[in-house]
């Protein structure tokens, strides 16, 4: 017997899944449904993580419809820094072990995952290369601002020559800093002005305003034998403004009033009242799986992630199964947002870091 969604809920806060959960569901014409349990109200600003990668992507697709760039542009074109990359022979080979990049990383491999930068599943000379210089990705705010990061991150080989392979993340903190770059402003500043400001997502961005710092929830992990364990605390932290350096290649905070009408925008067919946000045909494109088969091996992320599974641009794809056509992406801090291909869609929201216990809450309430 399949459980309602409140019961879901109180289930999980009262395991210790997260001490709070929100979530908001939202179909074609309908208002927004919210649905909690434990502590958290329905204005709490929440550290959504990766659920920064689809903004991106369609901030990136709305300067392709415009002409600004195009998907097979060289990224080098504005990222010199990336320019006549060294590449690994293999993902494990020592540092100096490489050869010349066979082509130029492109705006595609970026919002694919392919530019041959991104997280190393196995111990190997490049991650902890990354760890070194500090451009690992955790669950932790960044530790460098862009450039700094850039330039640390260009001191590296690539783990596969670009478009053959997948590795996540760090392909989007590139995308961050390029667009900066095509626009020649602060990234935050860019988005404010051409995606938030016209859907309305007033309380999005990189950081929260100091007063408005009340409304952001602690952030807790699952310890081993101690339960939830806070490592950022409420009203506080790295997330509250001002920003301590350049975020351009850093991660969003939002709610789920906010995310929802970026999700009900996707759901829309691209479009938010009367205006097109992203052209349709880039829509598709988006949400449908871009990665071949050659490149989904079983050390590019976590196992069995490909299972069903591809990726479009910004998000993850449902292939097969009886949900085939969703898509959306999960953040580190434990929110999730999912659209299918009726236009509805769905948020979870909680600030408890992914692991077993976020990932069972997600799949019970997205069944």
């Amino acid at each position: 017997m399949v459980r309602a969604l409140p019961e879901i809920l109180e289930h999980h806060v009262a395991q210790g899944t997260a001490p709070g959960i929100l979530v908001a569901c939202g179909r074609p014409g309908e208002p927004l449904a919210y649905t909690s349990a434990g502590d958290v109200s329905n204005d709490a600003i929440f550290r959504i993580q990766s659920m920064t990668k689809p903004v991106l992507a369609v901030a990136t697709l709305r300067l392709v419809h415009d002409g600004r760039i195009a998907l097979d542009d060289p990224v080098d074109r504005w990222l010199p820094e990336l320019a006549d990359r060294e590449v690994l022979r293999t993902p494990d080979s020592p540092l100096t072990d490489t050869e010349p990049a066979h082509r130029a990383i492109t705006v595609r491999d970026l919002l694919t995952n392919q530019s041959g930068y991104g997280m190393m599943t196995s111990e190997s000379p490049l991650k902890q290369a990354m760890i070194e210089n500090r451009t690992e990705a955790g669950q932790e705010p960044v530790e460098l601002g862009a450039q700094e990061w850039l330039d640390a991150l260009a001191r590296l080989p690539l783990a596969f020559q670009p478009g053959t392979g997948w590795r996540y993340h760090h392909s989007f903190g590139i995308l961050g800093i390029l667009l900066s770059r095509i626009v020649g402003m602060p990234l935050g500043d860019h988005l404010r002005a051409d995606l938030f400001e016209p859907l309305g997502m007033l309380d999005t961005g990189y950081t929260v305003p100091q007063d408005e710092a009340h409304r952001l929830p602690a952030a807790y992990r699952h310890h081993q034998t101690r339960g939830l364990v806070q490592i950022e605390p409420a009203a506080a932290g790295f997330y509250v403004a001002p920003a301590p350096f350049d975020l351009s290649h850093a991660e969003l905070v939002s709610t789920a009033s906010d995310y929802a009408t970026f999700a009900r925008m996707l759901g829309a067919d691209g479009r938010h009242d009367d205006r097109v946000i992203l052209d349709r045909a880039l829509l598709e494109q988006l949400r449908s799986d871009q990665v071949p088969a050659s490149a989904k091996t079983d050390d590019s992320f976590f196992p069995g992630f490909w299972d069903g599974m591809g990726w479009g641009y910004g998000v993850a794809v449902e292939t097969s199964g009886p949900h085939t056509g969703r898509y959306g992406w999960s953040g580190g801090l434990g929110t999730d947002v999912s659209v299918d291909p009726d236009g509805s869609f769905r948020l979870v929201m909680t600030q408890a870091e992914m692991g077993p216990q976020v990932m069972a809450l997600f799949r019970e309430v997205l069944a």
